[in-house]
């Protein structure tokens, strides 16, 4: 496992290739959750170590375990722990039998069930790192007590206040995305140019985990319409390569119908609007009253409500703002979440500094 730095340098084309899990996880499996005699659910998970506590990292909606990746390597590097990365239901590669029910309390029994099947009946002591919407599913499951060997909590950048008045124009958000996108490369351009996504080597192995391959027919308008908004520039020869490599297709077989791989998001986010409200309403309260250890992490101050505001000066919770961040928190600094989770499960003794790691 390796963590790759990657600098620009001026006058030289920027590398938007996808990047592999394998770089950042050791392992790759799906976990079975049998919901019946007949009926299995599978669960994709991304693991690394196999001493210490577990941190169970949950991810945002339309993000996938990858989202985790680059975060992985370097908290790996600074504590003993083991990671698990889990793909949720109806994103990145898990399958489920009702991939329409993204209710919290069907999600928060997932964790649980994963949980399970991994470690039995006596699993080891749990740590739940949740971000955006993991972040409220990380409550709920904790809520719950879905994971009796929770030992903590932690937070990114998911407040009830905020994410409830959010809610309004999200949908005027996900009609501004690109629909499509001509290739991964172009998906992944698209997420740093945006600032989507801010550190290109995060984007460059989460977005395969957002994005999905799709056949469509050649001359689409719909494709040509959609992909590339506002990525104009370093395409020209792509297009030529393209136009050469379909000329030949074409000739090999003229009977076969062409068609061009185009990419499109694996989870329509907008079709998910019914569960948003259940999701975050009454998520303060909540997160307040579980009794393990919390931490919360913050892009800004701003998104602190009334509840945690108070609940922050009573020393209910720590948390610390991390400025000069999009809401990717853990995507955009991988390396300042990493250690402010590292130094917050020492401090608790849940774990310790690695041998060799100055901090």
């Amino acid at each position: 496992m390796r963590m790759n730095c990657f600098k620009t340098i001026p006058g030289r084309k920027r590398d938007f290739s996808p990047l592999s899990w394998s770089q950042y996880f050791e392992t790759m499996e799906d976990v079975e959750v049998w919901i019946s005699l007949t009926t299995l659910n599978l669960f994709r998970i991304y693991c690394s170590g196999s001493h210490g506590p577990v941190l169970l990292l949950l991810h945002g909606g339309g993000h996938s375990a990858l989202s985790w990746a680059v975060f992985t390597a370097v908290i790996f590097n600074r504590i003993n722990c083991r990671v698990v990365a889990m793909d949720l239901r109806a994103h990145g590669d898990t399958k489920v039998k009702d991939p329409g029910d993204l209710s919290a309390d069907t999600m928060a029994r997932d964790i649980g069930k994963v949980v399970e099947a991994l470690y039995g009946e006596n699993p080891p002591p749990i740590m739940i790192v949740g971000h955006s919407m993991g972040g409220a599913i990380a409550v709920h499951t904790a809520s719950a007590n879905h994971v009796p060997s929770l030992l903590g909590l932690c937070v990114i950048d998911v407040v009830e206040g905020t994410a409830m008045d959010a809610l309004n124009s999200m949908q005027n958000f996900l009609r501004s995305r690109p629909k499509t996108f001509k290739s991964l490369e172009n998906a992944i351009e698209w997420s740093v140019k945006s600032g989507q996504i801010r550190n290109i080597e995060s984007a460059r192995v989460s977005m395969g985990g957002q994005v999905k391959k799709c056949e469509e027919p050649s001359g689409s308008s719909r494709v040509s319409n959609t992909i590339g908004e506002g990525i104009l520039e370093e395409e020209e020869e792509e297009e030529e390569v393209e136009e050469e490599s379909n000329k030949k297709k074409m000739k090999e077989d003229d009977q076969e119908v062409k068609k061009e791989s185009i990419f499109t998001w694996r989870v329509e986010l907008s079709k998910t609007e019914k569960y948003w409200e259940g999701w975050f309403r009454g998520l303060s309260a909540l997160f307040l009253s579980c009794s393990v250890p919390k931490l919360l992490l913050l892009a800004g101050v701003d998104r602190l409500d009334k509840d945690l505001t108070i609940g922050q000066m009573q020393g209910k919770f720590q948390m610390q703002v991390l400025p000069q961040c999009g809401h990717a928190v853990h995507e955009d600094a991988p390396e300042k979440v990493a250690d402010a989770l590292a130094t917050f499960m020492v401090r608790h003794k849940f774990t310790d500094f690695k041998e060799g790691y100055l901090w």
